[in-house]
């Protein structure tokens, strides 16, 4: 339970909170962007804040962009929890479609608009609110606090598992807690249990060694573009299976209870098509439901084909190469490195005469699957109730976040997804929002969840 002074505290600070927040969210820290300086300021932002709330914080260079790291030790019998998030933020391309600045944060009925206003500094943010609220009208904080706020989550993360295990010992904990995810709906507060993994690959099939005319030689040279797409259409059957030899071997079923949680949601399949823009639903397994298929099944994408001639007017050659961007999504148990191989073999089976065809592999992660009866999970689930008012859903998620496998396999945690935005905060895109309702409740969970687990003890 929330102490009263610090649930106070929280509610009567609302106005102060907001502005700083908005202090932060000014600061344009694109990760890939040539400004080095604005991810720089908002580290030391950062820095400077926690080491006003009592923390010891500090700028953590770092190859790329900076980490930010704090801690508070207040006992030793006392568990220890590490909070991440990332101040980084996407580019707000394109400027155009945004209503007001990317960059000039603003309130519009209870939402603040503003580029990192929910991916991540305003969840990151809640977290400050509550151990300040802890700080100031709790008699101090109730266990003792480690922070990592990260600068490149945005671009993949490329130097952050060497950061982790150059800082092991100083970032061990108990518990771990990752505020950068969403609620299942607007009302139903939820925790993200299962991540679904990745392998992101590029394939490239070459012929001959220049474009040739289409009408001299065509029937004679293999098309590479003609090659590319039947190869990318063979990877899936007319069920919608993927046909990659071995490629469901380790998929882990779905339990009764999961089937159960997952049929237990508010979950419309006709709403959910309609909100995308499709007039039915289709792609993957034809004999799974849909959350099933989003969240429990592995997947395998085209995203882009590329090769010939894509002008306008006709131009009629047979391409000298083509290439496909594809990626597989991963569930529990899946191994990248099986599925890497089992993409090679099945190129290399499907190449026809007269060209030759190679695979680059650009990105893997493994799929999450936390484990969901730990204290410390109670305690989450207990402070989103009591933040929220309503029983939290333990959810999953179609998509990657490679921290949580790093946390797993550098430190030796789970996580606890434990994030406050909506599934219509339009992350990624223009006018980028975050509900004042779920920062300022999000903030009084972050704080119950401090308090959870001071009760629970030192593990």
């Amino acid at each position: 339970m929330l102490s009263e002074a610090v649930r106070q505290y929280l509610r009567s600070h609302r106005g102060q909170h907001l502005e700083a927040l908005c202090e932060l969210l000014r600061i344009p820290s694109i990760a890939n962007a040539t400004d080095d300086d604005a991810c720089e300021r908002a580290a030391q932002w950062l820095s400077n804040r926690l080491d006003g709330l009592g923390l010891s914080a500090r700028v953590a260079p770092a190859p790329g962009r900076p980490n930010v790291l704090a801690s508070a030790h207040v006992d030793d019998r006392k568990p220890t929890v590490l909070i991440y998030g990332h101040y980084d933020v996407q580019p707000p391309d394109p400027l155009d479609e945004w209503a007001t600045g990317p960059f000039e944060p603003t309130v519009r009925d209870g939402l603040l608009y503003a580029r990192g206003a929910s991916d991540d500094k305003g969840q990151i943010f809640a977290h400050l609110m509550a151990v300040e609220a802890w700080q100031r009208a709790g008699g101090g904080l109730p266990v003792n606090v480690k922070m990592l706020i990260e600068g490149e989550e945005e671009i993949g993360s490329p130097h952050i598992e060497a950061f982790l295990g150059s800082c092991a010992e100083e970032l061990s904990a108990d518990v771990v807690v990752v505020s950068d995810s969403e609620f299942f709906a607007q009302g139903l507060p939820s925790i993200t249990y299962a991540l679904r993994g990745l392998v992101y690959f590029e394939v490239t099939v070459c012929g001959p060694r220049e474009d040739l005319h289409s009408g001299v030689h065509g029937g004679a040279v293999a098309n590479p573009l003609n090659a590319l797409a039947a190869m990318v259409a063979g990877m899936h059957d007319e069920t919608g299976r993927v046909t990659i030899d071995g490629f469901y071997d380790d998929v882990r079923d779905l339990t009764a209870a999961e089937r159960e949680a997952f049929d237990a949601l508010p979950f419309d399949a006709d709403q959910y098509a309609a909100s995308l823009g499709v007039a039915a639903l289709g792609g993957g397994e034809a004999d799974c439901e849909v959350l099933e298929r989003r969240w429990a099944r592995p997947t395998l994408d085209c995203h882009g084909i590329v090769g010939g001639y894509a002008g306008p007017g006709a131009k009629t050659v047979l391409p000298a190469r083509a290439s496909a961007k594809l990626s597989c999504r991963l569930v529990a148990d899946q191994d990248p490195a099986k599925i890497v191989a089992g993409v090679k073999r099945f190129v290399a089976e499907h190449t026809p005469r007269g060209v030759t065809a190679s695979v680059a592999v650009s990105a893997t992660a493994r799929p999450v699957r936390l484990a969901t009866e730990r204290p410390a999970m109670a305690a989450a689930r207990d402070a989103l109730h009591e933040a929220f008012a309503r029983p939290t859903a333990m959810i999953a998620c179609g998509a990657s976040i490679p921290i949580t496998e790093l946390f797993q396999r550098v430190l030796g945690r789970d996580a606890i997804l434990m994030g406050f935005g909506l599934p219509d905060d339009n992350l990624h895109a223009p006018n980028e929002k975050f509900a004042l309702d779920q920062l300022y409740r999000g903030s009084e969970a972050a704080a119950a969840f401090l308090g959870n687990l001071a009760a629970i003890g030192h593990r």
